[in-house]
């Protein structure tokens, strides 16, 4: 089995040493075994986060006190975050909401000098063989994650027969990012850990820490360069993609000072730049990369490869700051990347609402009537009577809106059985999926028609099970649909019929991610 880089282990005792001396301050033994008891194990031992986000008062400053004990008592929807209202009293609540609001005796810190201490590099770039060690369509894989136990699954796309499964870092998130040609992956770990893996050789070659608490990582269009967004600390993280040697670290503080979280990180090729939300600020950053002297980028809807253009005059690597109306902590971008349609989870909007931002001018071009917060990072377009329109789940209605990108008018929206947390299509199919992820329902899954805008059916593929996250072949003739349990399943369906074909099992399978679809931009899957 290929395994995990090994972090040097002076270095790990040293890191050790250093999150452990970051813990909170005493001050109330019962409350610090309570919080041991009910939410260490998400959120981590020292309060640094782990599945769930760290729980630092830098960390906190969109959320209330009064809120906090709201959330630890109720739960938060479109979330794992459950209630505690019935393991504790009040007085137990409120003493867990003023715990996580104190200061750690030692502020922890992932600084420029820990990040290099951390890389570790297996096998350099260029000393492999540039062959793939197995018979099958380089574009035409699939990247599955299992998240049950911290796997990862290459997927023959075409005999839907597994190649090879490998050891992950703990709580993978935001999706593996490809290389352009298909033959790395980069994964990104929620406690900071980027791996660089070759699909060719089925080899993990190199690893960095990037932050301690992370959220995402993205991948520019030429594949040269990687970029971490970080809960913890408060930054992005430039990388050069050939050994994820370190290149920049950018502060995420605002104009006045302000210090945020970094909700996401996107690459967008058309503009040959990385597109960053920040969760405490009220600004949108562009950073452009180095721009190709040959043309690099291909995308689904593009007839011909196109090198990216920009109107803007930021020189590469610097930061543009895009003044916004309200935090913007998710995104959805038209597929020239003009345009980033974004919402708030607790700004002014509070999740009830989205707004169209032109990414050259900077400017707002529309408000979007979303309730019940939408979650646009999971939103795909195609075409409907002639123009192009999208289409979003949302995280707390039972409800697919669909909206006009001409006018970015909704549409229709659509009642289903519950909310939902990823939708998928491709150019040859004629159906978008949509699953029902939150509630009773999270067994179903509805089948939505592009032509007429209507559910035209929904399945159960088994009853009582999560049924979640679809990814088409590169044809769009295939399509897997995760059971999104620790003894889950990889379904294969095909894509015209609707016809169960094959189970493949599997640990909790989160994910799966197609090269084509991904490095192609393919219309209908979420970029």
């Amino acid at each position: 089995m290929n395994r995990i880089v090994s972090f040097p282990r002076y270095l790990q005792a040293l890191a050790t040493v250093m999150l452990i001396t970051a813990m909170a301050p005493a001050g109330g033994d019962d409350t610090r075994a309570l919080y041991q008891t009910h939410c260490a194990s998400c959120h981590g031992e020292n309060r640094l986060g782990g599945t769930g986000p760290a729980l630092l008062p830098s960390n906190l400053s969109r959320l209330k006190p009064e809120a906090a004990e709201a959330v630890i008592r109720d739960g938060r929807p479109a979330s794992q975050m459950p209630g505690f209202e019935a393991e504790l009293e009040d007085a137990e609540i409120a003493s867990l909401a003023g715990w996580i609001y104190r200061e750690p005796e030692v502020e922890p810190v992932w600084t420029k000098e820990e990040i290099l201490a951390s890389q570790v590099v297996r096998h350099p770039a260029g000393s492999l063989p540039n062959v793939p060690r197995f018979d099958a369509d380089p574009l035409n894989l699939f990247i599955v994650v299992e998240t049950g136990d911290h796997h990862a699954t290459l997927l023959d796309g075409d005999s839907f027969e597994p190649i090879h499964r490998f050891e992950t870092r703990y709580a993978l998130h935001g999706g593996p990012k490809y290389t352009p040609d298909g033959r790395h992956v980069f994964f990104g770990s929620r406690d900071g850990w980027i791996t660089k893996y070759d699909i060719y050789n089925m080899e993990v070659v190199a690893e960095v820490r990037a932050g301690i608490n992370m959220r995402n990582i993205a991948v520019s269009g030429d594949g040269r360069y990687v970029m971490a967004a970080n809960y913890l600390p408060h930054s992005l993280v430039l990388f050069d993609a050939h050994n994820l040697d370190l290149m920049k670290v950018y502060p995420a503080v605002g104009k006045g000072g302000e210090s945020s979280r970094v909700s996401a990180v996107y690459a967008a090729p058309p503009r040959g730049s990385f597109i960053a939300a920040l969760k405490d600020i009220e600004e949108v950053w562009e950073i452009p990369w180095p721009l190709p002297t040959e043309p690099v980028v291909s995308t689904g809807h593009m007839a011909t490869p196109i090198a990216p253009t920009r109107s803007h005059d930021t020189p590469n690597f610097q930061v543009r700051r895009i003044p916004v109306p309200d935090y913007l902590d998710d995104f959805f971008f038209d597929l020239d990347y003009e345009h980033v349609i974004g919402a708030s989870r607790g700004g002014e909007s509070d999740g009830q609402g989205g707004m169209v931002i032109n990414l050259d001018s900077g400017e707002k071009v529309a408000d979007l009537p979303l309730e019940g917060m939408p979650h646009l990072g999971s939103g795909i377009t195609w075409e409907y009577e002639g123009r192009r329109v999208m289409a979003t789940p949302h995280l707390t209605r039972a409800a697919v809106s669909i909206i006009d990108m001409t006018d970015w008018t909704v549409i229709k929206t659509l009642e289903t059985d519950g909310p939902g947390f990823f939708m998928r299509s491709h150019a040859n199919s004629p159906y978008v999926w949509a699953d029902v992820f939150f509630g009773p329902n999270r067994d179903r899954v509805h089948v939505i028609d592009k032509a007429s805008l209507e559910i035209v059916e929904t399945l159960i593929p088994e009853p009582g099970k999560t049924a979640a996250h679809v990814e088409f072949d590169r044809y769009g003739e295939k399509l897997l649909l995760s059971l999104w349990e620790d003894d889950g399943a990889v379904i294969v369906y095909d894509a015209e019929t609707l016809e169960e074909e094959k189970r493949i099992p599997m640990s909790k399978p989160s994910g799966k991610y197609n090269v084509w679809n991904k490095t192609r931009y393919e219309e209908g899957t979420s970029h």
